[in-house]
């Protein structure tokens, strides 16, 4: 099994109970092959496929139809297209089954179709459901209550904390994390919500986090996360509709978006710049009639305004997990933080003055982005004690320096 991270998901699996077969049967030769036909087939797609299977029931009966019935549902050109076999089938099928043939427990691979029973019911209830999935992961295990927690690729220190912690509540909620595996947000989302099953008792339970992915699922986008892809489909499920061999292509992550909206019951955004895909995710949930949520940031923060205006909008503002579960009309199962109601009446809240007593600095620095010329105004200190009380707080955790020279307080849980 191959060791490159751009194209393999193998690997070694984590020792975690071995899964128990699966209810619905895996696609013989015959159906895996017809199936991939009518996907591969040109001019024809899901739309036109979806209709052609409602009117023959399955690809096989399809292509063994006669041509006059074919041309009474499509146009001439794809029943031409429809009566020969497109060009690489079989070398797809091969690719296909020895993707297949590679799993391991209790890392499952499958490749679903519109009337399989591992078909994700939030998916059918979209108006443009993939014709075919491929599925990698814990597929034994439930996809119940989810959330989509998605945002910038280049998110502040604060926003990376906040997909962590936010997702770190939900999965420890039971609830399931869905994202794009992505850099920034996404990754700080799917390491949150698998750093909440707290035992391997949890790996039994739900699934921790959902990664949708734009590439074939034997390919790893992008490199830096190939470790985190593996140990999501170790712990929750890896999902795509491209099929193996797919490379990384730009339009095929805007429309993973809706993917992304259509498993989940809700989308947080958690950081988003005026031109994000995030806020295609938003779109589309809304789209489908879904909730949109939005955690507010800096003003002076270009990764903000994304989701400053979808609460103008109308999105729901939210300052914790709790209101996210409160949402969902979930009962929540918070660890105390950041996001534990129970906090609120504790004596660390961040505003309180009475905060950080110890350290005047923190309070002088607010929690707006600040120049170091602005800071030292603010607390009057001198630079040289200054920059020493500085580089113990960044060692501590509590201060970032970010692009352009500023610097951030962090909130932490």
């Amino acid at each position: 099994m191959s060791n490159n991270p751009e194209t393999d998901l193998g690997g070694h699996a984590a020792r975690v109970p071995a899964a128990p077969p699966l209810e619905s049967p895996e696609l013989q030769t015959p159906e895996l092959r017809a199936w991939l036909r009518l996907s591969m087939t040109p001019g024809v797609g899901d739309h036109t496929a979806r209709k052609l299977l409602a009117h023959f029931g399955l690809p096989e009966q399809l292509f063994t139809a006669p041509e006059h019935e074919l041309r009474s549902l499509v146009t001439p050109l794809q029943v031409s297209a429809l009566l020969q076999e497109p060009p690489g089938l079989q070398a797809q099928l091969t690719r296909t089954q020895a993707w297949l043939n590679a799993a391991e427990d209790p890392v499952q691979r499958r490749v679903v179709t519109l009337g399989d029973a591992l078909y994700p019911d939030g998916l059918l209830q979209m108006a443009d459901p993939p014709l075919l999935l491929y599925l990698m992961g814990r597929l034994d295990l439930p996809l119940k209550h989810a959330v989509a927690v998605v945002g910038s690729r280049n998110p502040t220190p604060q926003g990376a904390l906040n997909a962590r912690q936010f997702s770190l509540a939900l999965a420890e909620a039971g609830v399931t994390v869905v994202s794009g595996l992505a850099l920034g947000v996404d990754g700080a989302a799917h390491e949150g919500a698998l750093q909440g099953l707290a035992s391997p008792a949890d790996l039994m339970a739900t699934v921790a986090t959902v990664a949708v992915v734009g590439t074939g699922l034997d390919r790893v986008y992008p490199r830096a996360h190939h470790a985190l892809a593996h140990r999501i489909a170790q712990q929750g499920w890896v999902v795509s509709e491209y099929p193996i061999g797919t490379p990384p292509l730009a339009a095929n992550f805007p429309k993973r978006n809706r993917l992304i909206a259509g498993l989940s019951q809700a989308t947080l955004v958690v950081e988003a710049a005026l031109k994000s895909g995030s806020l295609i995710t938003a779109r589309l949930a809304l789209e489908q009639g879904k909730e949109v949520m939005a955690i507010p940031g800096s003003i002076h923060a270009t990764q903000a305004r994304g989701c400053h205006a979808l609460i103008r909008q109308g999105a729901k503002l939210v300052e914790s997990a709790q209101d996210v579960l409160e949402d969902l009309q979930l009962a929540p199962r918070l660890s105390r933080g950041l996001n534990d109601p129970e906090a609120e009446n504790d004596t660390t809240d961040a505003d309180d003055p009475s905060t950080h007593a110890e350290n005047p600095l923190l309070q002088a620095m607010g929690w707006a982005p600040l120049s170091l010329d602005d800071l030292q105004a603010t607390s009057g200190l001198a630079i040289g004690p200054l920059q020493a009380q500085l580089m113990a707080l960044e060692l501590d955790g509590e201060v970032v320096r970010m692009p352009g020279g500023l610097l951030q307080r962090i909130a932490r849980s």
